[in-house]
């Protein structure tokens, strides 16, 4: 390799910056490591010299004198669904407001043995802290444990009382859907469910039962869908064709869309025969025909939140205790709801 090869490949260091811009080193580590008792001139004159010889400060020397990098990892089962993906993104804009980076490890397998092996990467990885979108429950049914070690905070999950969770109130958000259709006249609610893998879909099963049980009523056989249309649309031709059934949650908006063009396709009104509930908001909700009532999830404040206080357990002296934080949903009303048909025949026999 020639001299002048070795010359172009040679990675300028802090001294050349300092002897370019007619500074001492110790000014130009002050710049880089953003102090502010720098003359505003000077500190141009630095990150001019900086750009014209492609200087860029080592990020490890630094994490080495500050403790930080600055990088959080984030670990998931999938992209694929609606409230991962805003999940992901609302994470993403948290860490970049507070100058951290993303490492994102996608899991294939929902297993402990992927979730450990995954968390192992990333402390090797010089990551700060780990968020965990863990919707789903493990198959090997091993229990909820990482080795001690860098900071965790657990998304969509019961992952146990030593981990800090944040998640949706998913069975407040069931328990308005259902109620909703109760207090319409309807004698009975229909659920389609999300796969029983996941823990969100779980929990408003469960608390879908409960309402309708203090109501006083027998819940029939939820119908599991895997959040997609194509789902939710194969559900509604079996649910459609049953003229007792007048009031349809589904555990998502994608699978309501499904349901709707069942219903739609066998010549049932909605809601003038069958009233459709949905769960997510999804932008496009209130643009389905008709207008799709759902339950409103803020994946935005859950993304917000996780970081919040992975960098509260970071910067804590201390280790702080696991809590467990629900996000609160809300009730849109829009017209796919209303008061079941008069006609006996639609009338649910209980």
């Amino acid at each position: 390799m020639s001299d002048e090869t070795k010359a172009v490949r040679a990675r300028p260091s802090r001294v050349d910056v300092a002897v370019h811009a007619g500074v001492s080193p110790q000014t130009v580590s002050r710049v880089s490591n953003g102090h502010h008792n720098v003359d505003p001139v000077t500190r141009q004159r630095v990150v001019d010299s900086m750009r014209a010889l492609g200087y860029r400060p080592n990020g490890a020397a630094r994490a080495l004198k500050s403790g930080r990098f600055n990088t959080i990892g984030v670990i998931m089962f999938t992209l694929e669904t609606f409230g991962n993906t805003r999940t992901l993104d609302a994470i993403a804009k948290e860490a970049a407001r507070a100058n951290c980076a993303v490492t994102l490890i996608p899991v294939t397998d929902p297993t402990m043995g992927r979730v450990a092996g995954a968390y192992d990467r990333l402390s090797e990885a010089a990551v700060d802290g780990v968020v965990i979108i863990f919707e789903a429950h493990l198959l090997d049914d091993a229990e909820f444990s990482l080795p001690p070690g860098i900071p965790v905070v657990v998304v969509d999950s019961d992952a146990g009382s030593g981990y800090t969770v944040v998640d949706t109130d998913q069975a407040a958000g069931a328990r308005q859907a259902t109620q909703h259709l109760l207090d319409l006249g309807h004698r009975q609610v229909w659920h389609i469910a999300g796969p029983p893998s996941s823990f969100s879909a779980a929990h408003r099963v469960e608390s879908w039962q409960r309402t309708l049980r203090e109501a006083g009523i027998t819940p029939p056989e939820p119908l599991y869908g895997d959040w997609t249309t194509e789902s939710g649309y194969r559900h509604g031709l079996v649910l459609g064709r049953m003229p007792e059934v007048t009031a349809i949650f589904a555990g998502n908006d994608q699978m309501a869309l499904g349901v709707m063009r069942a219903l739609h396709e066998l010549g049932r009104r909605i809601p003038g025969d069958v009233s459709v509930v949905g769960f997510d908001d999804m932008e496009e909700s209130g643009s389905f025909w008709p207008p799709l009532t759902t339950v409103r999830q803020d994946f935005a404040a859950v993304g917000r939140l996780s970081i919040q206080k992975l960098l509260s357990k970071i910067d804590a002296v201390e280790p702080d205790a696991a809590d467990r934080t629900l996000i609160p949903t809300r009730l849109i009303v829009r017209a796919s709801t209303g008061a079941p048909p008069r006609s006996p025949q639609f009338e649910s026999k209980g």
